[in-house]
């Protein structure tokens, strides 16, 4: 995804970034609201607000009840997130929901659990509890360190939980088993935004925790639903990339469908997974491989998690 770069967590971050972001956070500009590492904070329906930087996207509601912010960031970015949401209001920061446990999304959980409760689903708060491993069950693989215990989210919901806040009725709904076993979904209607974290990215191909419980299946399960459930004109925001509409959404599912189809074949006609590799089965849909998620990695994860759900 961000070649060349050292990584935190699943996120490259350039080398340059790693050794500012200690100093003194910067003001957002005038002009465009961006400061210099890169958050960019943009008005984009309602009293719903978007964050870009180097980790995974921030969306911010806002409102005379306070701001409720979903992810964080990762950690060493904190005091530039927080110069960003200075830039959007003043109001004081009342919640954090965390759509997975992945550090590039809930790396400020310990500096901003100082300022607001954090909501996350409850086999997050297991899972920063526990760590483990993180990976797609072969090439792609991370050991997950233990949270520290302020970073631990304070209110944890197993299907859905609904904030009434900011003349929203901000829904965040768990879809198992998806790109791990405790994503959130994030829909403010009245804004019609929606906030999709790692079930939906534009880097190409996704990756799927296999080792953190997520699945093939579980994705498109997670899609479809989204789908069915919001406006055709609803604004999506992904884990990672530009704001989004529904054709790209569509586009994007009608790719999970296909690869996971051709591995489902190749599995039912005996095929090993080197032969699948040999044969280039995902070859079709090449423009999706990248540094981060290969087109081997993805076909690993495909023939992992299908062999997993047999």
């Amino acid at each position: 995804m961000y070649p060349n770069f050292p990584m935190i967590g699943h996120l490259r971050i350039p080398i340059l970034t790693l050794l500012v972001v200690s100093s003194v956070a910067c003001e957002a500009t005038a002009q465009d609201n961006t400061n210099k590492y890169g958050m960019k904070a943009s008005p984009l329906a309602g009293t719903v607000y978007v964050i870009e930087g180097a980790g995974g996207n921030i969306t911010v509601s806002v409102g005379e009840d306070g701001v409720v912010m979903v992810d964080d960031e990762v950690g060493p970015l904190v005091e530039q997130t927080m110069a960003a949401l200075r830039g959007i209001s003043d109001k004081p920061l009342k919640f954090v929901i965390s759509t997975h446990y992945h550090d590039d999304h809930t790396g400020g959980n310990a500096y901003f659990q100082k300022l607001a409760t954090i909501i996350a689903q409850e086999n997050v708060r297991r899972r920063m509890k526990s760590g483990g491993i993180s990976g797609n069950g072969s090439s792609v693989h991370e050991e997950v360190k233990l949270a520290a215990p302020e970073a631990l989210p304070r209110i944890t919901f197993n299907d859905e939980v609904v904030l009434h806040l900011n003349g929203e009725d901000i829904r965040v709904v768990h879809f198992p088993a998806a790109h791990t076993d405790g994503d959130a979904v994030v829909f403010f209607p009245r804004a019609n935004v929606v906030h999709m974290g790692d079930i939906f990215v534009t880097y190409g191909f996704p990756f799927i925790d296999i080792d953190s419980g997520g699945s093939i299946d579980g994705m498109i399960d997670a899609v479809e639903k989204v789908i069915a459930r919001v406006p055709p004109d609803v604004k999506i925001i992904p884990g990672h990339g530009p704001v989004s509409t529904i054709a790209h959404l569509g586009a994007y599912l009608e790719m999970l469908k296909a690869t996971r189809n051709a591995v489902s074949t190749a599995l039912a006609g005996g095929k090993t997974l080197d032969q699948m590799k040999r044969a280039r089965i995902l070859g079709s849909w090449k423009k999706y491989s990248g540094d981060f998620v290969s087109e081997d990695a993805f076909l690993e994860t495909l023939y992992n998690s299908l062999r997993k759900s047999n």
